[in-house]
């Protein structure tokens, strides 16, 4: 199996289902000095639902509806292991995936990521989108939080509670975790072992300058809101269970390219 065969089976193990959810749209204000309020949603769609099927091994379907950004509010994308991933923007761990844009690129109008955290058959989704002010400065402009559920479980995991940012980091502080990490263009063809990291710090995640927000289902990110001209950080996390907390970090060099995504994983000590 090559690495990126190994991408595919995870893209298929992590996404297959048919999933639904409310999806909550945090947008900036019109104008220059318009507001991003992370704390009230501007936009509600129910269901924003994400069905995702595979008729073989190789190829399959994506087919969305309740959506923001399309046509109508859906969209249907052919899905095939010939064609997955060609341009190198999408990432899978087990239990973790999404895509990105690997660089701040000031011939894109966007620069975003899409993070999923699963637990069995739920799926804790985050979208942040950045809009180009001008040729050197970007800035955040949207967030998307997704509570998905897959219908087709026996047993959906119920709703999250979601308590705010500082609450939730610090409920989490000093447990133990571990670290694996991807770089873009390098899939490994064998899961590799995880690494133990330092305990989860709240410090860590909510660095300074930062805006760190919680969302549904117990997401919470800390990010910049606008993009600095070097090296920089975004921070993702969520509190799958009581007992688990999971963050995936993406880092940029000082160039403002993508060096690589991290995944750690904390899990409450035991007493």
């Amino acid at each position: 199996m090559t690495g990126r065969d190994r991408q595919w089976q995870l893209n298929r193990h992590n996404f297959e289902g048919r999933w639904s959810g409310t999806s909550h749209w945090y947008l900036r204000g019109e104008g220059p000095d318009g507001v991003l309020d992370l704390q009230q949603p501007s936009r509600t769609i129910a269901p924003t639902t994400y069905a995702i099927s595979f008729s073989d091994a190789d190829t399959g379907l994506w087919d969305g509806s309740g959506l923001l950004f399309a046509p109508d509010g859906k969209r249907q994308l052919p899905l095939s292991r010939q064609g997955y991933n060609q341009g190198g923007q999408c990432w899978q761990f087990a239990g973790a995936g999404g895509q990105s844009s690997l660089r701040v690129d000031p011939e894109q109008p966007r620069f975003g990521h899409e993070i999923n955290l699963f637990r069995g058959r739920s799926r804790s989704m985050l979208v942040l989108l950045w809009g180009r002010t001008d040729a050197n400065h970007w800035r955040l402009n949207a967030v998307g939080a997704v509570p998905f559920r897959c219908s087709m479980s026996p047993n959906p995991e119920p709703p999250r509670s979601t308590p705010g940012p500082s609450e939730l980091l610090e409920q989490v502080r000093g447990w133990p975790g571990l670290c694996e990490s991807l770089e873009p263009g390098a899939w490994p063809a064998e899961a590799p072992t995880p690494e133990p990291c330092a305990p989860f710090a709240p410090e860590a995640f909510a660095k300074a300058g930062a805006l760190t927000a919680a969302f549904a289902d117990g997401l919470v990110c800390s990010v910049p809101e606008l993009l600095p001209a070097g090296v920089f950080a975004l921070h993702v996390g969520c509190r799958l269970s009581p007992h688990q907390f999971t963050q995936v970090s993406l880092l940029f060099d000082n160039s403002q390219q993508l060096s690589r995504w991290e995944l750690r994983r904390f899990e409450a000590p035991s007493r």
